[in-house]
């Protein structure tokens, strides 16, 4: 079961990368239309970062509470 829940958790944070990388590369090609989309990708990737800080932080708990 906690290999599932890992393998789960894990797709979830690729996921999660792979969106960041993808709006990070459409802020970078300078391919947002004007400052009202610059500002709500940056507000994505913002949103999308502390949801992967939050994982990983869970992910550290759960492996302190096995040792």
């Amino acid at each position: 079961m906690a290999d599932t829940t890992e393998n789960i958790i894990n797709a979830i944070r690729k996921q999660i990368r792979d969106h960041m990388n993808e709006h990070a590369d459409h802020l970078s090609g300078g391919a947002c239309k004007d400052f009202e989309e610059y500002r709500y990708l940056t507000g994505v990737i913002s949103g999308l970062a502390l949801v992967e800080r939050d994982i990983l932080d869970l992910l550290i708990v759960k492996i302190n509470a096995r040792t």
